[in-house]
């Protein structure tokens, strides 16, 4: 009898194949990066058939890591980086143009023109989500009027589009499938009846046909035909809500931030939509099969550890995104620094597009440590107002933070944020709860684990880190954060 479930974990930056125990322990794995294209500036794209290929390598490298057989895994489940988009030809398999990253902001003419009728809420009470360049609905509409011959072939039902969990599916499987969580980023779905919406696919001249049929969260989808042969896919979750799950926030009110390229909060809202009125995003939570669809608040920022990754890719500052944490150290404050990193805009609690990064507080005592903690704690301060917004819209007080993602090995950034936060903020157990989340789902599916009570069973904390600045500082410091982030927006004409 197979002991373990596996889960695919495709990322902005890499791909990872985990494989858990019952405990949810990590018993393997295996992750390999993908290349970053930048063709203009504001433009981010990856290259589907590598990330085809690097999700092969790494199912086939955790196995060989492990010295384990596809007949020790019981499911596969999958989970993904949200948003990001490729259509691709349904007869060769071929995307016809690369896949179009969350973070890209072409689209601001087609968002600037919807917003003309109604403003940037004009889809909310259907969507969740404000207009933006975030979203995928746009970007098809992009490639559709922008690729040669693919909208012709789009509307004779040649073309497929899917989030990096339908293309992955559809590659391993051959369904056309996504679930709840990635069809609520869309800006296509309507999240009240968990369908598309027939109206906003008109407004964007998108064909149905092109669209991947709608399933919960944790089902069977289909069977392996490659690597995993016969084995069944069965669980499918956008990577913020996989990591809600995995966090084992259950139970309306309870919340997780995750720190990853860009960073993500998440607060279980129950069965009952909450409408934002703070700019945050009403959002899917997850599906357990035919069980009633739980919603979530989300407040999405944009650049958190891609920060890191720029300082040093671009900068040179340091040589392995590792070193940031010693570099911050040696100094013993952000010298007045503060980093808005608005790359793409920024996105909650403002939602402005047309903002573009910004360094404040410039002085010749400023040394490349003061930039690095300046960069570090900007995450935290992002944090800071995501929580505030959540907070005003839910009318409940956070009273600790679950925290998860790469960045919460990073001491100096944990402590930072219990004190700007002012409460205590905990790592648990297993760190990459994104994966766990996506096994989790697919274990229920095939009734490897049982309810949520054994999988909160599983969760555990590693270590806590509690609030130890002074009322004062905190919020002479925020407020100089708050002052730096006007001075980004409105930069792009």
């Amino acid at each position: 009898m197979p002991k373990y479930i596996a889960a695919i974990d495709q990322g902005t930056t890499s791909t990872r194949f985990m494989i858990f125990g019952r405990e949810g322990n990590v018993i393997a794995a295996d992750q390999k990066e993908h290349r970053q294209i930048y063709p203009e500036p504001g433009w981010v794209e990856h290259d589907p058939m590598e990330i085809w290929t690097r999700v092969q390598e790494v199912m086939q490298g955790a196995l060989q890591k492990g010295r384990l057989k596809p007949a020790d895994i019981a499911t596969i489940g999958v989970t993904n980086q949200r948003e990001t988009t490729v259509v691709w030809d349904k007869k060769t398999g071929r995307p016809v143009y690369n896949a179009i990253v969350w973070q890209d902001t072409r689209t601001d003419i087609i968002i600037n023109e919807l917003a003309k009728v109604g403003g940037q809420d004009r889809l909310r009470i259907k969507t969740g989500l404000p207009l933006a360049t975030y979203f995928s609905g746009p970007k098809i509409k992009w490639i559709l009027d922008n690729v040669d011959g693919v909208r012709a072939k789009a509307e004779n039902g040649e073309l497929l589009f899917g989030t990096m969990d339908t293309w992955i599916i559809w590659n391993l499987t051959g369904a056309h499938v996504t679930d709840v969580t990635n069809a609520s980023r869309t800006l296509l779905m309507n999240i009240n009846m968990l369908d598309w919406d027939d109206e906003i696919l008109q407004l964007l001249d998108i064909p149905r046909a092109i669209l991947p049929e709608i399933r919960s969260s944790s089902e069977k989808y289909g069977e392996a035909k490659i690597i995993m042969d016969g084995l069944s896919i069965s669980g499918d979750l956008g990577d913020q809500q996989a990591a809600l799950f995995g966090q084992a926030c259950y139970g309306p009110g309870e919340a997780k931030n995750t720190y990853g390229t860009g960073c993500f909060m998440l607060m279980n809202t129950g069965e009952s939509l909450v409408s934002s009125k703070a700019g945050l995003l009403t959002t899917l939570g997850y599906k357990i099969g035919n069980q009633k669809a739980v919603y979530a608040l989300e407040g999405s920022i944009a650049i958190a550890g891609a920060l890191i990754q720029w300082l040093r890719d671009n900068l040179g500052l340091i040589q392995t995104s590792a070193e940031v944490e010693a570099l911050a150290k040696s100094v013993e404050d952000n010298g007045g620094v503060y980093f808005v990193p608005a790359f793409s805009g920024l996105y909650a609690p403002y939602w402005k597009s047309n903002a573009r990064g910004v360094i404040v507080g410039m002085t010749r005592y400023v040394n490349k440590g003061h930039i690095a903690r300046a960069a570090l704690e900007a995450t935290a301060y992002q944090t800071r107002e995501v929580i505030d917004a959540m907070e005003s819209d839910s009318g409940v007080r956070l009273t600790a933070l679950k925290v998860d993602g790469g960045m919460v090995f990073n001491e100096l950034l944990m402590q930072f944020q219990s004190d700007i936060l002012d409460v205590p903020v905990v790592r648990p157990k297993v760190a990459e709860t994104t994966s766990l989340g996506a096994a989790y789902a697919a274990g229920l599916a095939v009734g490897f684990w049982k309810d949520y009570e054994e999988l909160r069973a599983n969760w555990g904390k590693q270590k806590e880190w509690h609030p130890a600045m002074d009322s004062g500082r905190r919020e002479k410091l925020y407020s100089g954060w708050k002052k730096a982030v006007t001075r980004t927006f409105d930069w792009v004409a």
